[in-house]
């Protein structure tokens, strides 16, 4: 059926067949961790990733496809198989050949250290009795998936550092609360935030573009927003008298709150 509807078929050896996955899922994870080495620069920089990203994706040598700088990836294939695919590369004797995959590694894992540092900051260096919001839970969006999920280690990390943390997401919280049951977990947006000293945005779903920030002004304490995957409305959230930070993001004017 897929052949005859001209989905391309290539008959290859076994181990040619094993390299073309893991060669993929490594690929597409070094793109990924570049745009995001590049989004630290540009935070120094006082440059905006986002707006790079773009202009690099109109160079059809590079296509616009896993530019998309934030908190990094997750999930169960490509933290396993960067990591695999080094430690096979070594016992093969051919270590040398994948050595950036370790530094792709360092650089993904960095990203939520990164949100956590930016997140306290913003607090004042204390997160003792601070209550935030966390919106997502899954690796991704359109997924119940928490498997090595950048947003779930970032709420947990936060948590034992000593804030409260209010967690939303519209699949994943009953695996969330298996992975992390210490987490207070909320079934709608509005009552992860209500009291939130800061909010957040840690899976790009769909449905949180949809929020009225206005309609959450009234529910938190501080209305702060940290938008770790670079998807939501800036202007939109601004104008609503939010103070708006991102990774990636250092050109970002900042409105006072």
């Amino acid at each position: 059926m897929l052949l005859g509807d001209g989905v391309p078929s290539i008959t290859t050896d076994l181990a040619t067949a094993e390299m073309v996955k893991v060669a993929a899922n490594s690929f597409l994870a070094t793109k990924i961790s570049f745009i995001n080495a590049m989004a630290e620069i540009c935070e120094v920089a006082n440059a905006d990733v986002v707006t790079l990203a773009r202009a690099l994706g109109y160079d059809n040598r590079i296509g616009a496809g896993f530019l998309n700088a934030g908190l990094g990836f997750g999930g169960g294939c490509l933290p396993k198989d960067i990591r695999a695919f080094s430690a096979r590369a070594g016992e093969l004797g051919a270590a040398d050949a994948v050595s950036f995959l370790r530094e792709v590694d360092k650089i993904n894992l960095r990203r939520r250290e990164r949100l956590v540092s930016l997140v306290g900051g913003l607090l004042g260096g204390d997160f003792l009795g601070k209550q935030i919001a966390v919106l997502g839970a899954a690796f991704k969006p359109n997924s119940d998936d928490v498997r090595d999920s950048p947003a779930l280690n970032v709420a947990a990390t936060i948590h034992l550092k000593g804030a409260s943390v209010r967690v939303h997401d519209p699949r994943a919280l009953e695996n969330a609360k298996k992975m992390f049951p210490t987490l207070t977990y909320c079934a709608d947006v509005e009552d992860a935030c209500r009291g939130a000293d800061l909010v957040v945005h840690a899976t790009e779903w769909d449905e949180y573009q949809k929020i009225k920030p206005a309609a959450l002004t009234a529910l938190v304490c501080q209305p702060i927003l940290v938008d770790a995957r670079n998807a939501l409305n800036y202007d939109l959230w601004t104008a609503s008298g939010w103070q708006v930070h991102a990774l990636g993001r250092g050109n970002l004017p900042r409105q006072a709150l």
